[in-house]
């Protein structure tokens, strides 16, 4: 109801632009709107969080990224969620896909190796969503983490230092499997990241203009379509 463009929220994701790659967090059920939103015509990989289909949902809509550059995308998950995504999309992995089927190369990770997309370094950051492990991921200077609800003491160790924090919020009440405003308030603070942003915000946290006023210097809500210059 609100008509401040910064309470219109679509499925959360991220855009990771370096010098020579394009790194996708997520692919939603919002996925194509957000391409076409973006006029982004091509992806080095798309890294899922987890499995559920706020994430995930999107993904068939890779198909319009393998008619332009004629290749699969290439995915990374844990294989749990790889076999999720066999399940949900089960016509883009048989022995003879029909013309036209989402092309993806599913490559496993885990929460204890780094890997490289191109010369991009991915640190994997372990967390959970009640009891559900979820990966965030830290690049360069950035770090994402979404749908969480705990980080255990060894992995906010890779979080640690970093310039930009960008973490769920999820409302003001607390969530059985996301942080609340003051939970993420305090692992911000830990980190000691010199700059957060909050995402995957309800409706039930209230006007984006409200909430901002009652946070740290340092942390903000994100937004749709914000854009953030992290120099090397």
């Amino acid at each position: 109801m609100s008509s401040d463009s910064k309470d219109k929220r679509l499925r959360t994701s991220i855009l990771i632009e370096t010098c020579n790659k394009q790194i996708l967090i997520d692919a939603g059920t919002d996925f194509r709107q957000q391409l076409l939103r973006g006029g982004i015509t091509s992806l080095d990989a798309i890294l899922l969080t987890h499995e559920h289909k706020d994430h995930t949902g999107g993904l068939d809509d890779v198909r319009a990224l393998n008619y332009i550059s004629k290749k699969p995308v290439e995915i990374y998950a844990e294989e749990r969620v790889l076999n999720s995504i066999r399940s949900e999309y089960p016509y883009a992995f048989t022995d003879s896909p029909y013309p036209g089927v989402p092309e993806m190369n599913l490559n496993t990770i885990t929460c204890k190796t780094k890997f490289l997309v191109g010369d991009v370094e991915i640190i994997p950051v372990r967390a959970f969503h009640h009891k559900l492990p979820v990966l965030g991921f830290r690049i360069n200077d950035l770090v994402y983490i979404t749908d969480a609800s705990r980080i255990e003491t060894s992995e906010m160790e890779k979080i640690y230092g970093c310039k930009i924090l960008v973490i769920n919020a999820l409302r003001k009440e607390q969530h059985l499997s996301h942080f609340s405003l003051s939970q993420a308030v305090a692992v911000s603070r830990q980190s000691e990241a010199a700059q957060t942003y909050f995402t995957h915000i309800s409706h039930q946290m209230g006007l984006h203009e409200d909430v901002e006023k009652e946070l740290p210097e340092n942390v903000k809500l994100a937004y749709d379509c914000l854009t953030i210059e992290i120099p090397e």
